[in-house]
Parts: C-alpha cells; sequence; structure tokens
C-alpha cells in the first residue's frame, strides 16, 4: 500500500500558513495552561516529597490526618518518648525526640491581605533531630528560654515582620526574630521559637507531636500495630518522608482537578478550532485529493495522510506550549495547604513528566480535531472530489 509523501503534508501546511498558525497557537495556549497548573502542583508536591527521612518517626494522637489535628498532654508526650525502646539514644542517653507545637497564626502579608503562617514550638533537640534540613543562612539560632524566634527564608520576602531583627507580636508578647533558615522542604515556610514560650504566649498548654530518630532496624509496622494497642500513650504513628507526602493529597487533588477542567474546557474549543482547520483545508483542496485517488491511493493512506497533518499540528502545538511554561520554572509562589490551612511557599517546577504530559495532551488535541476532516477526505471518490475542485 503506498502511502502519500510526507512532502505534500508539509507543503500543504506551510502553504495555508494562517490557519496553521491559528490552530498552534490554539493547541500552544491550551497545553500552556495544562502544564503550568501541572508545574504548580509539581512544585508544592516536590517540595514535601523532597524531604522526611525514613528513620524519623511522627506521633500524632490515633486519627489526626496532620499536626494541627493533633494534642498531646505534657505527661502523654514523655511517657511516649521515654517508654519506647525503638526510639534512638544520643551520646549522653537522652533520647533523639522532641515534643512540639504547631499552630496557625495569622499574619499580614507585604503585598497585602493576611494568611495563615505556621508556627512550631520546638524543643532542644527538634535542632539535633532536623539539623541536617535546616541551615542558619542569617543570624543564629533561638536560645531556648527567651522570647525569640526564627524565620523560615521563604517568609521573609511574603509576610510582615518575618526580617532579621524585626519584632513578632504573638498575641501581646513581642519576639525578636534572631534568625533566617533555609530548608529544602516545608520547613522553610515556618516560624520556629522555643515551644514553652510559644505556648504560654499563644496560651496553648498542649503539645501536637512527638518527633524522634528510630533506632536502626526498627520496623515500623510493628511498631504502628504497638502503639495501637497501647493503653496508657496509643498513637499514630508515620515516617517523617511518609507524613509530609500524606501532606499533599488535598491541594494536589485540587490542582489535578483544576488542570483537568481547564485542559477539558480549553481542548475542545482547540479540537474545534483544528477540526474547522482541516475541513476547510479539505474543501479547499478536493481537487488535490481526487488527484491522489485517481493516481491510486487508496482511502487509508490518504486518512493517514490528513491524520498526519493533524498530528504536526499538535506537535507544534505541544512545542509551543512547552516553549510559553518554561519560564515558569522555579518562580516561587505560594498558596494554602488544604491540609492544615496554611501558607506554604514553593517554586513552579517544569518537569521531563510536565512537559510529556504536555505534548501528549497536545497530539490527543491534534488527532482528535483532524480525525473527522481526514475520514471524510478519505471517503471522496475521484470523480467528485475532482468535480468539486
Amino acid at each position: 500500500m503506498a502511502l502519500v509523501p510526507f512532502s505534500y503534508n508539509a507543503r500543504s501546511l506551510f502553504v495555508r500558513r494562517s490557519a496553521t498558525l491559528l490552530t498552534i497557537v490554539g493547541i500552544g495556549a491550551t497545553v500552556a495552561v495544562l502544564a503550568g497548573v501541572l508545574a504548580l502542583q509539581q512544585g508544592f508536591e516536590t517540595l514535601f516529597t523532597s524531604s522526611g527521612r525514613a528513620d524519623v518517626a511522627i506521633f500524632l494522637r490515633p486519627g489526626a490526618t496532620n499536626e494541627s489535628d493533633s494534642l498531646f498532654e505534657r505527661e502523654r508526650a514523655e511517657i511516649l518518648i521515654k517508654s519506647r525502646s525503638e526510639i534512638a539514644l544520643d551520646e549522653r542517653g537522652a533520647p533523639l525526640a522532641a515534643a512540639e507545637r504547631y499552630l496557625a497564626i495569622r499574619r499580614r502579608k507585604l503585598d497585602g491581605g493576611e494568611t495563615n503562617v505556621p508556627i512550631r514550638g520546638i524543643a532542644p533537640q527538634s535542632l539535633v533531630l532536623h539539623s541536617d534540613v535546616i541551615e542558619i543562612t542569617a543570624g543564629r539560632p533561638i536560645v531556648f528560654g527567651a522570647d525569640e524566634v526564627m524565620v523560615g527564608g521563604a517568609l521573609t520576602q511574603r509576610i510582615e515582620n518575618c526580617r532579621l531583627g524585626d519584632v513578632l507580636v504573638l498575641n501581646t508578647t513581642p519576639f525578636r526574630v534572631v534568625g533566617e533558615f533555609r530548608s529544602g522542604g516545608p520547613f522553610g515556610s515556618e516560624i520556629w521559637g522555643d515551644s514553652e514560650r510559644i505556648g504560654e504566649a499563644l496560651e496553648r498548654p498542649f503539645l501536637n507531636r512527638v518527633v524522634a530518630r528510630l533506632t536502626s532496624g526498627t520496623d515500623i509496622n510493628a511498631l504502628t500495630a504497638s502503639l495501637e494497642g497501647d493503653k496508657r500513650v496509643p498513637a499514630k504513628v508515620l515516617t517523617e518522608k511518609a507524613f509530609f507526602a500524606s501532606q499533599t493529597q488535598v491541594l494536589s487533588g485540587v490542582l489535578l482537578f483544576l488542570g483537568g477542567f481547564l485542559a477539558l474546557v480549553m481542548g475542545a474549543a482547540a479540537v474545534l478550532t483544528g477540526t474547522n482547520t482541516m475541513l476547510a483545508a479539505i474543501a479547499a483542496r478536493s481537487h488535490e485529493i481526487g488527484i491522489l485517488a485517481s493516481m491510486g491511493f487508496r482511502p487509508a493512506p490518504i486518512f493517514f495522510a490528513f491524520l498526519l497533518e493533524a498530528l504536526l499540528l499538535g506537535v507544534l502545538g505541544g512545542a509551543l506550549g512547552c516553549l510559553m511554561v518554561l519560564p515558569l520554572n522555579g518562580v516561587r509562589t505560594g498558596t494554602t495547604n488544604f491540609q492544615t490551612f496554611t501558607e506554604v511557599a514553593f517554586a513552579f517546577r517544569v518537569t521531563p513528566q510536565v512537559l510529556t504530559t504536555a505534548v501528549l495532551f497536545a497530539i490527543a488535541l491534534g488527532l482528535l480535531g483532524g480525525a473527522w476532516p481526514a475520514w471524510r477526505a478519505a471517503r471522496m471518490k475521484p470523480t467528485e472530489a475532482l468535480r468539486r475542485g
């Protein structure tokens, strides 16, 4: 079965370059919107999933889905820390564990409006447990027992009174910002201070979680089963890596739904544009189709020839959409994490996965838009086509 030469399709697209360009731009814009939303979702998800350790455990109240849902009385937290042999010890024989507070405080943004900012009350062991994921970039760590805080670098350009030397008023207690730290994970969007001072200032007597480093070889599943049946301190336990991953589910789902919805609406318009372009091309090329059929080209090669043109439109539109979204890579933004209802700052990530999805979607749009016109072209009889031309 002889195929129509590819040069015929390329020449046809060039001759009708105005309609070709319109279709490519339509597909490209659709793809850029989809890729932009996916890059946003990838940036948010990567912020959490790229951090977290498998040998660090997070202990929460049974049934809690995040830290703000969890409450621990001080006595229960101390029993948990001191009674579990799975918790590693430091060189002094003290448990490598810390009971922390976590809550949201309402703060004004530098560009206007307000948002919930996460504040974490830490213990001295917290700095040891998190030493590999945070780096002090300015100032110094807090002094425990003092009204001091250190701020994640992602907040300094977004939230008022979060720069080094500023005074941050919590309830009625002023806290001095003495340090700025960098973290590749969600900690970079938090404010850290002494747990006792923050609890007193915000009148929060309860703790929210216990974080601990596990001994080598600890079976997290066995630990989970043991804690579920613990009469004194029942607790839900997750590795830090699993806990961070669980905090992305709601917002990631929302972003994926939004991207799918926008792609569906704009994709329908792009498909119609492509269909109209191809139908117009077929109407103008009826004489050429008749000649192809008279030369012995069967309906199937004619169908594939016009479908190839639609495929080319999709590929070119996908390439344009990818070029349009590439400048977003690394651009920092922020939004509310619907899991905790607090502000989280992150960067767009235009990953190979995003680009591959965008190109495949563009190809699908091109093929959907060109399938019907290609089928009509293949069904034309030579005499009918020559007569129309």
